[in-house]
């Protein structure tokens, strides 16, 4: 049930959707001073929600930042990779989308030394999910790619971050493999798993990724409206209210 309503909350969740709802609402209304109300609320929406000024500050606080790993050689158990940036298509099953540099980043923390095994944890979280699996076919691209199979590890049945949490502690735990273990996921998702994991009692270090903008630099055409930055408010959006609600579902 609680996946299901996750799912319609999204809906909900969307800054064009409200932008609809409130036009749609205007052509009803028969007062023009009413109709008049409700389309100045809905520019007021896209303006506020497009422009990458606010979208930049938000993030700027949102967004958490990669931890620095240790220098002196010490390797880590394992880095768990969060699924999402993969799903079904028409070349060998699969394909990769824009959260790719989950991949990118858990695959460097491996080759470069910094974790002995990688996790890689993700299913289907479609409503009506078809036999395609996140997990096994990265596990799949990763032996391609030349990595020993003993150093991949896959889960492929989660369908959220709280699943994610859970069945990769199981799989950690039956392979022996201690604490603390590398993190990654997108910028703008790791607030909340980081959260999630500590819940579930497993050590993690962020190593975030896949930021969806340069926070760090503000220009002065960032006033001007964009519509990448409204569309990348449904995934911040998603994120405040999934937070909250795991933060008091303790």
């Amino acid at each position: 049930m609680y996946f299901v309503l996750s799912k319609v909350l999204l809906f909900l969740l969307v800054p064009l959707n409200w932008v609809l709802a409130l036009l749609v609402i205007a052509i009803f209304k028969r007062s023009d001073v009413s109709k008049r109300r409700y389309l100045i609320a809905a520019l007021t929406v896209i303006v506020v929600f497009s422009m990458p000024l606010l979208f930049k500050g938000f993030t700027l606080i949102w967004d958490v930042k990669t931890e620095p790993l240790k220098t002196d050689g010490i390797k880590y158990s394992s880095v768990i990779v969060l699924g999402g940036f993969a799903g079904e298509g028409n070349v060998e099953g699969g394909q990769f989308n824009r959260a790719s540099d989950r991949f990118i980043t858990g695959l460097r923390l491996l080759t470069t030394g910094k974790a002995r095994r990688i996790l890689i944890t993700g299913g289907n979280g479609s409503l009506a999910p078809d036999s395609f699996r996140e997990g096994p076919w990265v596990g799949a691209q990763l032996k391609k790619l030349g990595i020993a199979d003993s150093l991949i590890l896959i889960e492929g049945n989660s369908r959220n971050t709280l699943e994610n949490a859970e069945f990769s502690k199981k799989i950690l735990l039956a392979n022996k493999l201690q604490p603390p273990y590398l993190l990654v996921t997108s910028a703008f998702h790791m607030r909340r798993a980081a959260m999630i994991f500590s819940r579930k009692g497993m050590r993690v270090i962020p190593q975030s990724c896949n930021y969806l903008t340069d926070n760090n630099h503000f220009n002065a055409i960032d006033i001007i409206p964009a519509a990448d930055t409204l569309s990348s408010w449904e995934l911040y959006l998603k994120e405040i209210v999934g937070y909250a609600i795991n933060y008091f579902s303790k």
